[in-house]
């Protein structure tokens, strides 16, 4: 009877905390299909008297969102997929070769994670103004790269060293050089790794706001967290249109969270073994 009691009490307070966290979301999708005279008659806490998808096409076109997102698809696919392709390696290097100083060298790379971002601002954007890639995408990519690999070469390597050494051995003996023992026995191992760091970094790259207003400054470059600032500004009153704009932003985080779920999932499981 007690296990059961608990076992109900567990359950209902799961489904509490479940709808305190769907209710601010349930909210700004209710909002956004509301229209403006709706929200201006009764105030955005009230009722929907009103449904209208009109103001999606407002986020979509007038607000600049398709460019917004474009713009994000092409810095964080890039930078996802450089950061983890040089992490894999660093971190196999430093897991699985007697590299002199390797862990201090491991530790400065996770140093750099270590500093707040905002002391970096003015030194990364004079550094982008010196190289000449300011107010470019690849500007943005090379930090989003810079800043995430050290984090993400400490996460694999942690993986991959815990790997057993007997594996490494027999694809040695089998004639396999480091090359291929990289990209035959390593990446596959640690695949779950790999996919969880890909969500996380995915939805990390995706809702950057800093970084992007600190090397772009072209309207037309920027990604879509700052072009939500933008049509906050520029749809000042229109919540729902803002809050059609925010739903529309959130989509592709969504959907690469439920495609590596399972991964993700497998990914932590493993970590907490470890």
């Amino acid at each position: 009877m007690i296990s059961k009691l608990r076992t109900g009490a567990f359950h209902t307070s799961m489904i509490l905390l479940s709808l305190l966290w769907l209710g601010p979301v349930l909210w700004v999708v209710v909002m956004s299909t509301r229209s403006f005279d709706d929200i201006a008659a009764h105030g955005v806490g009230s009722l929907p008297r009103s449904f209208t998808l009109d103001t999606y096409r407002q986020a979509w076109t007038d607000g600049g969102e398709l460019r917004a997102l474009v713009n994000s698809l092409l810095v964080t696919i890039p930078s996802v997929a450089l950061s983890l392709s040089l992490a894999a390696v660093a971190a196999f290097a430093l897991s699985r070769f007697r590299i002199p100083g390797r862990r201090t060298i491991l530790l400065l790379m996770l140093a750099g994670n270590l500093l707040p971002p905002q002391i970096l601002l003015i030194p990364v954007a004079k550094f982008s103004e010196l190289t000449g890639l300011y107010d470019t995408l690849w500007a943005l990519i090379a930090v989003q790269v810079g800043f995430g690999l050290g984090f993400y070469t400490f996460v694999l390597h942690g993986f991959m060293r815990d790997l057993p050494g007997e594996i490494q051995e027999a694809a040695t003996i089998d004639g396999a050089g480091p090359g291929q023992i990289f990209a035959r026995v390593m990446l596959p191992l640690t695949r779950p790794a790999l996919a969880a760091l890909g969500a996380l970094s995915f939805t990390w790259i995706f809702n950057d706001l800093l970084w992007s207003i600190t090397v772009l400054r072209t309207d037309d470059k920027m990604p879509v967290t700052p072009a939500l600032l933008a049509l906050q500004g520029q749809f000042v009153s229109s919540w729902n249109v803002i809050a059609a704009g925010t739903v529309i932003a959130a989509v592709p985080t969504v959907a690469v969270f439920l495609r590596f779920q399972r991964h993700f999932v497998s990914g932590l499981a493993i970590g907490a073994v470890k």
